[in-house]
């Protein structure tokens, strides 16, 4: 038998209605939760609806921890801006100390070159300055020595 030009009729099915069964109170008392002194929960309602009237304490929900942003410049950056920085100054404390040493040695040189004109011309003067100003005369001959003795 072939079934292709059959209709079928909608199914009519009965509706099942279920009714939440109420939960009677335990009979045993409530544990009792531990209160910060001076903290009191909030407590909370919630109007349903259908018009009922929900009360309970508020659930403070566990906040993530806040997690650290990162700078607005990374830390490689900063490290070689700060060598940079470090190393200028380096480099201009070397090149005051070098100018430090260069002054201090022209100086040094200086002086040396005014000690010996001082000193050349006290010389000059020792010598070129006794011409006939009354000094010691001293004569000074050929001495023989033989054997150890004095023949003058």
């Amino acid at each position: 038998m072939y079934l292709e030009n059959v209709r079928h009729a909608p199914v009519q099915r009965a509706v099942e209605v279920h009714q939440p069964t109420p939960i009677t109170p335990a009979i045993h008392p409530m544990p009792v939760m531990p209160v910060q002194p001076g903290h009191v929960p909030a407590v909370a309602s919630i109007v349903l609806p259908d018009g009922r009237i929900v009360t309970g304490y508020a659930i403070d929900h566990p906040q993530p921890t806040p997690t650290a942003t990162p700078p607005a410049v990374s830390r490689a950056a900063m490290n070689v801006a700060l060598g940079g920085v470090g190393f200028l100054a380096v480099c201009g404390g070397l090149l005051l100390l070098t100018s430090f040493i260069a002054a201090l040695t022209t100086f040094i040189t200086q002086l040396i070159i005014l000690a010996a004109v001082i000193f050349g011309g006290w010389i000059a003067l020792q010598v070129l300055g006794s011409g006939s100003q009354g000094g010691t005369t001293v004569h000074i001959r050929k001495a023989v020595i033989k054997r150890n003795h004095f023949h003058g």
